[in-house]
Parts: C-alpha cells; sequence; structure tokens
C-alpha cells in the first residue's frame, strides 16, 4: 500500500505500527520517526516560520484574510505516483492541509485514493485515530496492542499523582498573542495532577487577553508553542516579560516556568501525547513522577 501522510502525527501512528515502509508521501514537518528522513515531502509552507510568534501569526492572520490557502501540495508527484490511501485533518487549518483544500488537488490529479479525515479534540479521539489508521493500513493488530500500551501509561501516571495537590497549570500554546492550550492540552495537565484554566478540554485554542489569564493566578506556567522546539520557546518567552504583572504571577515568583517541546509533545495529536503527560507530572509532580529524558524541559531562570 502506498500512504500519504499530510499530518506528522499521522505519520509517527504509521511508523508507529510498523508500516513506515508503505509511506510514500510525508509533510514539509514530518521529523519523527528519524527514518522518515528520507521520505518524498509533498507539501510545502507558505508562511515563514523563522519569523517571531507576532509576525507569524500576522502573517496566518492576512492568509485567511485574503483567501490564501497556506500550503501547497506536490500535484505532479500526486499524479504521477499516486497513493492508495491518504491521511488528513479536519481540525486546524494553520496546523495542516485542510480536506477542502487538498479535495481540489485530488480533482485536478484525477486522485481516487482512499481518504482518512482525523478530527481530534480529545486524548481519546487520538488513540481512536490510532484504531482507525491501524484498520486502514491492515494493522488492526498492532493497533489495539498499542493503544493498550498507552492508555496503561497513563493510567500508571494518574495513579501516580492521585490525592496530590493540583497546582494552578497555564498551558500557553502561543506566545504573542498569549493562547492557552485547548483541545487535548486540558486533559493532559488533568492527568499530570494538575488544574487547567481557562480552555475547556476539547475547545480548540483562541487569543486570551492577558488580564483574564493573569487572572487565573497561575502556580506553573508551561510554555508549548505550536511548532517550537524546546529551545526556541525559551528563546521566544522574552516577550512575556513585558505583559503588565507578568513578574507578579506566582509562577514567574517562583521560578516555576518551564519550556517544553511543543512540537514534539503537545502540538501534535499523536502517541508522543502521553510523552508529554509524563513530562506535565514530573514538573508538576517532581516528588511522585520521575524526571523525563534529558532534553525534554527547560526551567526558566527565576526573574532577578
Amino acid at each position: 500500500m502506498k500512504i500519504w501522510s499530510l499530518l506528522p502525527s499521522a505519520t509517527e501512528i504509521v511508523c508507529a505500527l510498523g508500516a513506515g515502509d508503505e509511506l510514500t508521501g510525508i509533510t514539509h514537518e514530518c521529523d519523527y520517526p528519524p527514518e522518515v528522513t528520507g521520505k518524498p515531502r509533498v507539501t510545502v509552507s507558505y508562511i515563514d516560520s523563522a519569523q517571531p510568534s507576532r509576525a507569524i501569526d500576522d502573517q496566518v492572520t492576512s492568509h485567511f484574510q485574503t483567501g490564501r490557502q497556506l500550503y501547497g501540495i506536490d500535484e505532479e508527484r500526486l499524479a504521477l505516483d499516486p497513493p492508495d490511501l491518504i491521511i488528513t485533518q479536519d481540525l486546524c487549518p494553520v496546523c495542516a492541509v485542510s480536506p477542502s483544500d487538498f479535495q481540489s488537488h485530488m480533482q485536478a490529479t484525477s486522485c481516487r485514493a482512499q481518504t482518512i479525515c482525523l478530527n481530534p479534540n480529545f486524548l481519546e479521539d487520538m488513540l481512536d485515530g490510532v484504531m482507525e489508521i491501524g484498520e486502514a493500513i491492515g494493522r488492526a493488530v498492532q493497533a489495539v496492542e498499542f493503544v493498550d500500551s498507552l492508555q496503561d501509561r497513563i493510567a500508571v501516571l494518574r495513579s501516580a499523582v492521585d490525592g496530590s495537590p493540583r497546582p494552578r497549570t497555564l498551558c500557553l500554546e502561543w506566545l504573542d498573542p498569549p493562547m492557552p492550550g485547548g483541545h487535548w492540552v486540558p486533559q493532559m495537565v488533568a492527568h499530570a495532577g494538575g488544574e487547567s484554566q481557562p480552555i475547556a478540554p476539547g475547545e480548540p485554542s483562541r487569543k486570551v487577553p492577558w488580564t483574564e489569564l493573569r487572572g487565573f493566578r497561575p502556580e506553573v506556567i508551561v510554555l508549548m508553542p505550536c511548532g517550537f522546539g524546546m529551545e526556541r520557546a525559551a528563546r521566544e518567552s522574552e516577550v512575556l516579560r513585558t505583559l503588565h504583572g507578568w513578574d507578579d504571577t506566582p509562577a514567574v515568583r517562583s521560578g516555576e516556568v518551564y519550556a517544553v517541546d511543543g512540537n514534539a509533545h503537545f502540538s501534535r495529536p499523536g502517541p508522543r501525547l502521553v510523552d508529554g503527560i509524563e513530562v506535565l507530572a514530573h514538573i508538576l509532580h517532581p516528588d511522585r513522577v520521575a524526571a523525563p529524558p534529558a532534553g525534554s524541559m527547560l526551567q526558566l531562570p527565576r526573574e532577578p
């Protein structure tokens, strides 16, 4: 079977189920597992992601306002070597190619591939997506075993933090403007033993005035900008120091501000969300949960 994955998370799922060799097209963002490095890249971004957070947000807003697409597709490859299965998403037009945009490319190339459209809002949806992909690629048994292993890891964490205080936790999915984590992130915080505000589980992230976020009085702040690694999140955190009252938040005063790898463990609705829960659980309850692998988190220096 020839598979095109238009989602980094789907690429991870396909490989986790042992079908990485069947991937004949992946996105420009797919970087895990390492063996996908040489796979054909069939998407391109029209957004300059090297710009600072505010500039990226401005670019995205401008594209939406003018009706321009954020991503392009390699139509030539789609026509010359069409896949049997295409995995896409209908969750966030900023994160990946939308089904409506890709439909025009399929029509232009007369592609008749089967399409799976994932729409995960909760952690359970991610696990269901593993099962759906497993069924589609003939690896249903592997999918069941893999999902069971992920659920077991989550259960271990929930047990470890059970009965402990639940720190007020603010996860920032974007820094400028500030956007608290939505969809599955509030669930991740809950499983890790924290209290997440102001986005409810399953709801999308949105721009929230800093005055409202400050009023939550977070005891822990976790920076997980979508698409950024840990080091870049830490670098761009400087913009937060300009927010009125930033220095007075309990988390900043106590030095409980962390940068994590949003790109790997929080933004992508794939198996490594469980790794993200493990990272959060250690941040929130280091006395109960062992430290994650080196390079998973960075505690920012306390404000002078």
